[in-house]
C-alpha cells in the first residue's frame, strides 16, 4: 500500500471507525490521464486514482448524499492534492 492509499486509510479509520475499508490504487487503470500524469512528472508517488469500499455504523445513519460529503471532507486536504480522482462505495 502506497503512502496516499495509506494516509486514507488511516483518516477514515480515525474519523468513522469502519467495520469495513478497502482502499484500492487503480491509478494504474488511468496511467494516460492528465491528472495522473501530472501527478507522477511533478515528484508524487504515482498514486492518483482510487476506489474506496467503507462501511460504518456513523455513515449508514446519514443520507447517502451526506455520507459521501462527510467522507470528501475528510479527504478534503488529498482531493486537493495528489489525489485525481476517487470512486466511493458507502455500504450499506
Amino acid at each position: 500500500m502506497g503512502i496516499i492509499a495509506a494516509t486514507i486509510k488511516d483518516k477514515l479509520t480515525s474519523a468513522f471507525n469502519p467495520s469495513q475499508l478497502e482502499v484500492i490504487d487503480e491509478s494504474h487503470l488511468h496511467a494516460h490521464h492528465a491528472g495522473a500524469k501530472a501527478h507522477k512528472d511533478n515528484g508524487g508517488s504515482g498514486e492518483s486514482h482510487f476506489h474506496v469500499i467503507i462501511t460504518a455504523q456513523a455513515l449508514t445513519q446519514m443520507s447517502r448524499l451526506a455520507a459521501h460529503r462527510a467522507v470528501m471532507d475528510r479527504l478534503a486536504e488529498e482531493m486537493a492534492g495528489p489525489v485525481h480522482a476517487l470512486r466511493l462505495t458507502v455500504a450499506r
